[in-house]
């Protein structure tokens, strides 16, 4: 039987790699934004249309700097 749960994702899952001391990420560099759309995603919301007001403008939880979900995390 496999481990997935039902929400969508890899469970105990590791992303990425760092050195030795864990400072440097040396494989599979995650931005935040990414990570928030990937998290979206597994919400059922699409980060590219999900906006709140902010000061009179529409902002979104990812940025204004192209974000991407992460399809390794998913299951």
């Amino acid at each position: 039987m496999s481990s997935v749960s039902p929400n969508g994702s890899k469970p105990g899952t590791i992303y990425g790699e760092t050195d030795e001391f864990s400072y440097n990420i040396v494989n599979n560099p995650v931005h935040i934004h990414d990570f928030h759309a990937t998290v979206l995603h597994l919400l059922g919301f699409d980060h590219e249309r999900f906006t709140y007001k902010y000061q009179g403008l529409d902002q979104k939880l990812t940025g204004v700097e192209p974000s991407k979900v992460i399809s390794d995390l998913l299951a």
